[in-house]
């Protein structure tokens, strides 16, 4: 009886083998016909947290393409491949260039949300509404208007100039505002020195307790500066010296101005009008950004 068993048990062995195979074959079938469903990817939406790569351009008028911020580096340093705006500053240190932390939505707290040691706050509506939907490294190209950025113009911020000015050839300086009116000069006479803004020879006359006399000597055509902006002295006579701006109709929009006196809080302007006609420009005391489409090269690093 002992014998016979191996021949008996010769059927079954085949038989779990077939059944186990069948097993395997059809649990292989289901794993290539069903696989494993793959984790969502992350996108953006209200309430997201991220860092975010940027470059920002201007998009509309003279500085058309033109870079007026951006959070790389790189970027700031090349102004070959980058061209910078009027108005662009380079920040210090350059430690400064990293991703912006983004709050997005439209109802973040003024003092944003601290996460990491980052403060993630709030940015115009155009900006966060452009990041929706994307995914961490992936880049897009977003258009704010205005409306959506950092609004119209504002006309206050607005004013007119003339081209001319003219300048007393002898003037008298209190003795107490001598060294505000004229740094780093002696207030003594016969003193010859550069006089700001013209930056023109001058000369001083005669000193007394209350009173320091000074005579401007430029030359005619002397090439000078007038409001920050370039000038020439157009005309001299015995009491008067005229100095004109020389910005013509190809610098509109394209050059920078700085006045004695401060406009929407600021000194800086942009030469937005010339009308030469009337012998008078218009300086924008506006940031460029405001009343500009702007477009922004934009790139999710991290979610928090």
């Amino acid at each position: 009886m002992a014998e016979d068993r191996p021949s008996r048990l010769v059927p079954v062995i085949l038989i779990v083998v077939v059944v186990v195979a069948a097993g395997l074959g059809a649990g292989l079938l289901y794993e290539v016909s069903h696989p494993k469903p793959t984790a969502p990817v992350q996108t953006v939406g209200i309430g997201s947290n991220v860092t975010v790569n940027y470059i920002g351009y201007i998009g509309s008028g003279p500085q058309t393409g033109r870079v007026f911020d951006t959070s790389l580096v790189s970027v700031a340093l090349n102004n070959v491949s980058y061209p910078k705006t009027v108005e662009f500053t380079l920040r210090s240190p350059l430690s400064e260039y990293s991703p912006l932390a983004v709050s997005v939505g439209s109802n973040v707290p003024a003092g944003g949300y601290s996460i990491d040691n980052l403060t993630f706050g709030a940015v115009v509506p155009g900006f966060w509404q452009g990041l929706l939907g994307l995914p961490v490294n992936q880049s897009r190209t977003i258009t704010i208007p205005p409306s959506l950025g950092y609004g119209p113009l504002d006309p206050a911020c607005l004013t007119t100039y003339s081209l001319t000015t003219s300048v007393p050839v002898v003037s008298v300086v209190p003795a107490q505002n001598f060294s505000t009116v004229y740094p780093n000069v002696t207030a003594s006479a016969g003193t010859r020195f550069v006089a700001a803004p013209y930056n023109w020879t001058a000369l001083v006359l005669s000193v007394n307790a209350t009173a320091v006399t000074v005579e401007n000597l430029p030359t005619l055509g002397q090439s000078v500066v007038s409001s920050g902006l370039p000038a020439t002295v157009s005309a001299i006579n015995q009491s008067a010296i005229t100095v004109r701006i020389t910005v013509g109709p190809t610098n509109v929009g394209l050059i920078a101005g700085r006045s004695a006196g401060t406009v929407c809080g600021s000194t800086q302007f942009l030469v937005s009008g010339l009308n030469l006609t009337a012998g008078t420009y218009t300086a924008n005391y506006n940031h460029e950004v405001v009343g500009s489409t702007l477009f922004f090269t934009v790139t999710v690093v991290k979610f928090y």
